[in-house]
């Protein structure tokens, strides 16, 4: 795993240790020599791990949407800035840079972001790992519902295994660089096994 996709907020929300882990992760993305690609932001969690990333040396791919950049919200002193004409082509080009994709914390289009890679990986479009790290416990309500919708039988365990999580950074590095996506993949069930 080379180079980290990152969904973060535009907030940096009310607890400071939201920012703290920004600038660990920028801390271990320069100590494995990773590169970054993020939505391009300026502000909130994505613009502390920009720059935090940035002043470490590492190098930091933004992709951002016209319309966000020409509200000033684009970060100025990236390593690469791509301005893109919509959220949908933002999400694919970040998929296409990027070897994994990590959510750190945020809002809506943080775990708008997170589940539409996940969806991916399980309908086969992409083989790359899917993680939350779950900083003070702010996704373990998340992470508990996932695990309620698949005891109820509307996410199969395979899938579900599928995202990883969990609140120990380099931890969570470590098992996403040897994560292997499953040798046999089927995303629906036949009508035999019904």
């Amino acid at each position: 795993m080379r180079t980290l996709a990152v969904f973060c907020g535009s907030a940096v929300g009310v607890n400071p240790i939201y920012s703290s882990i920004a600038v660990a992760l920028a801390e271990e993305l320069a100590r494995r020599e990773m590169s970054l690609v993020y939505g391009g932001g300026g502000v909130g969690i994505m613009g502390v791990l920009a720059d935090a990333a940035l002043a470490r040396g590492v190098p930091v791919y933004g992709v951002i949407p016209a319309h966000l950049e020409e509200k000033e919200v684009g970060h100025k002193h990236l390593t690469r800035q791509e301005v893109v004409p919509s959220m949908h082509v933002r999400k694919a080009r970040m998929a296409e840079l990027a070897d994994g994709f990590l959510a750190l914390p945020g809002g809506v289009g943080t775990l708008e972001e997170l589940f539409e890679v996940w969806t991916w990986g399980l309908l086969g479009l992409h083989g790359k790992p899917v993680a939350m790290l779950d900083v003070e416990g702010l996704f373990s309500p998340l992470i508990a519902a996932v695990d309620h919708l698949t005891a109820q039988g509307f996410i199969r365990a395979p899938d579900r295994d599928f995202l990883l999580h969990g609140a120990d950074l380099p931890d969570l590095l470590d098992r996403m660089a040897a994560w292997e996506r499953p040798t046999t993949f089927k995303w629906m069930r036949s009508v035999e096994e019904t």
